[in-house]
C-alpha cells in the first residue's frame, strides 16, 4: 500500500514530529474533542480541558504509538499488534466507534499548521495512507 516514496516522506517528516510529539499529540487530541465533541464519550475519567495532563500524557502516547509504527513500516502488523490487543480486549473499544479516523484528520491539520511547506501534497497523501493502514491494523483483532 505504501511506496517507496511514501515511506521516504513519512520518514522524512518524522523526524521533525519527533522533537515535538508531546506538544503534536496534545494539539490533535483537543482538535479531536472541539471538532468531534461525541468523541469525549470514550474518555468519561478524563481532564478534557486544554493543556490537561492526561491530555498531554495520551498525546505523547498515541504519537509514540505512531513513531514506532514508522519505524516499522514494513511491518505495522507487529509493530502495532500490542497496542491493537490493548484496544480489542482489555479496553474493548468497538471498531465501529474507534475515533482513529477522526483523530487521524485532526492529526493531519496539525501537521500541516506546524510542518507548513514542508507538508506538501504529497505528504499528505502518504499520511492519509499511512494512517489509514495504522487504522486498518488496529481494527485487524476485531475480524
Amino acid at each position: 500500500m505504501l511506496t517507496a516514496d511514501d515511506k521516504k516522506l513519512i520518514q522524512q517528516v518524522w523526524e521533525k514530529v519527533f522533537s515535538h510529539q508531546d506538544d503534536l499529540g496534545a494539539e490533535a487530541l483537543e482538535r479531536m474533542f472541539i471538532t468531534y465533541p461525541q468523541t469525549k464519550t470514550y474518555f468519561p475519567h478524563f481532564d478534557l480541558h486544554h493543556g490537561s495532563d492526561q491530555i498531554r500524557s495520551h498525546g505523547k502516547k498515541v504519537v509514540s504509538a505512531l513513531g514506532n509504527a514508522v519505524k516499522s513500516l514494513d511491518n505495522l502488523s507487529q509493530a502495532l499488534s500490542e497496542l491493537s490487543n490493548l484496544h480489542a480486549y482489555n479496553l474493548r473499544v468497538d471498531p465501529i466507534h474507534f475515533a482513529l479516523q477522526l483523530l487521524s484528520q485532526c492529526f493531519q491539520v496539525v501537521l500541516a499548521v506546524h510542518l507548513g511547506n514542508d507538508y506538501s501534497p504529497e505528504v499528505h497523501a502518504a499520511f492519509d495512507k499511512f494512517l489509514s493502514a495504522v487504522a486498518a491494523v488496529l481494527a485487524e483483532k476485531y475480524r
